[in-house]
């Protein structure tokens, strides 16, 4: 149950079997739904989840309701609507399961625990961030001014199991683009 996270852990830092036990008591296992909201709109994120296995989007709604999916996980990330966990405000965005999930969920509490009690985890924790705004940099970055087809070919450069895995409806919403446009621009390929 644990080895996925034993190994991001210790690919990240060096640590001892008695401190990754440590660890991993504060991780509870979870099984998810297709589709299940596990953070909604309107709440405080109070927890943090690890992916053993499936996927997780995060995502808005538009007033007229389109859904703007802006981050997808997988089997061996982390995930959780990051500001509202920080700052305990509501979510404002929801975090979704998009596939049948097999999570390991910590909580806040927890979570800040094991960075004061670990410095391993302190360094994982500012390594998930780094990542996290790398990631959100480049895709600003390859998006703007390109067109639908460039943002595809980047998306199969950069993530190339996203298109097996996420519906058209949500690749197109985080492309910023409509299912048919990427329909359509798929077939060039």
């Amino acid at each position: 149950m644990y080895s996925l996270l034993k190994k991001y852990i210790t690919d990240q830092s060096t640590i001892s079997e008695a401190d990754l036990k440590l660890i991993f008591s504060c991780f509870k296992p979870i099984e998810t739904k297709r589709n299940e909201i596990l953070i909604d709109f309107d709440t405080i994120c109070n927890y943090y989840y690890f992916i053993n296995k499936g996927s997780l989007r995060l995502y808005t709604l538009n007033t007229d309701g389109t859904e703007n999916s802006r981050y997808f996980a997988f089997e061996g990330m982390f995930c959780t609507a990051l500001p509202s966990f920080i700052d305990q405000k509501p979510a404002a965005e929801y975090l979704q399961t998009i596939e049948k999930c097999e999570l390991l969920v910590i909580s806040r509490t927890d979570f800040y625990k094991l960075i004061d009690q670990f410095p391993a985890f302190d360094s994982l924790y500012k390594r998930i961030l780094e990542l996290g705004f790398i990631t959100a940099q480049q895709r600003i970055y390859s998006f703007q001014g390109n067109n639908a087809l460039e943002k595809l070919k980047w998306i199969i450069k950069n993530q190339p199991h996203f298109l097996l895995r996420v519906s058209n409806k949500m690749a197109a919403s985080y492309l910023g683009i409509s299912p048919s446009t990427l329909s359509r621009i798929k077939s060039q390929l």
